[in-house]
């Protein structure tokens, strides 16, 4: 019999026994063709935050200092490890994490935007909110059980987490090292229902968390505005979004231009959270790919890498175009 296909007519693929869906054989020949949803989404998010940037209505939210100048751990430690640390220029953040939950990673850096924005908002060390799935919301993260025990397992590291924060500073007779130790929240009371409909019965059923007083002086007396849709499109991505936090803070507190390296014990990987890219070729790789998604949702971004590779350049610039009142 012969293979030629007739004009006019379309090819038939098959397989032994039945037909190939036609999805498949396009997985499979034209895999570089294929968008994910969430890629769609993320790039629907990029264009949102440029939009509102364009037109200064950017919804803020609101970051605590010690991590826009030293990130979390973007994946989870090795469970024997309890005790993590950056540092930046002067400043130093040390994370001791508890023995049954570990130091928080990932998007564990979620709760303390929502909590440090919620304590801005109402101006309360006692911050209240009626849902689980209201955060969730909130982020654009999506609503489910494994997004909801995920925020669950969130929770417990950062209630159980110790944090160092201080700087060293060097007096032209002595050494000063100023050191606060604190817990993020004193007290929480959160009540768990997968339904996302599910209202609050009643005060005795609202979700209420006590920030510790350390933690919200700190926010008090140093809140940093952030683009609420920029950390939404981000949230996944943490390493990303340390990187846009670190550089709307650096950029906007910058007086002239500014030369980080990239490497060593005061260089930019040992700011960022992400020991696991600490060879410096590898980590240049991975901030340049960062940059790109920044500069998609920020274009007048001015950080860029030195001619050599090794350092990257910040100037004065604002990520944000509102007031943050």
């Amino acid at each position: 019999m012969s293979n030629r296909q007739e004009p006019g007519r379309l090819p038939e693929f098959r397989r032994t026994g039945s037909l190939e869906r036609v999805s498949t054989l396009f997985r499979k020949n034209h895999r570089e063709l294929i968008v994910s949803k969430r890629t769609i989404e993320k790039a629907k998010g990029i264009e949102l935050v440029r939009i509102k940037r364009e037109e200064a209505k950017q919804a803020l939210c609101f970051c605590s200092r010690p991590f826009v100048l030293c990130g979390l751990p973007v994946r989870r430690l090795p469970e024997n490890q309890l005790v993590y640390q950056r540092r930046n220029g002067q400043f130093v953040l040390q994370i001791t994490g508890h023995p049954d939950y570990g130091v928080p990673f990932g998007q564990d850096r979620i709760v303390p935007i929502f909590l440090a924005t919620l304590a801005v908002q109402q101006k309360s060390p006692i911050v209240r909110f009626r849902s689980a799935g209201e955060m969730l919301e909130t982020f654009g993260m999506h609503k489910g059980g494994k997004e909801y025990r995920r925020l669950v397992g969130a929770f417990e590291r950062i209630f159980g987490a110790t944090i160092f924060f201080g700087t060293d500073q060097n007096g032209a007779t002595a050494k000063l090292i100023q050191r606060s130790r604190f817990n993020f929240l004193r007290e929480a009371q959160i009540w768990y229902d997968r339904r996302e409909d599910q209202p609050v019965l009643s005060d005795q059923f609202e979700n209420v968390i006590v920030l510790s007083d350390d933690f919200y002086r700190e926010i008090s007396d140093h809140p940093i505005p952030t683009d609420l849709d920029a950390v939404r499109v981000l949230s996944a991505s943490p390493a990303v979004l340390d990187l846009f936090m670190w550089l709307s803070y650096r950029c906007f507190s910058a007086k002239s231009e500014e030369s980080i390296p990239l490497s060593g014990a005061l260089g930019l990987a040992a700011q960022l959270g992400n020991a696991e890219y600490a060879r410096p070729r590898k980590f240049r790789e991975k901030l340049q790919e960062w940059l790109r998604v920044v500069k998609s949702m920020w274009p007048e971004c001015p950080a860029r890498l030195s001619a050599d590779g090794q350092r990257l350049i910040v100037q004065p610039a604002a990520a944000l175009t509102v007031r943050s009142a």
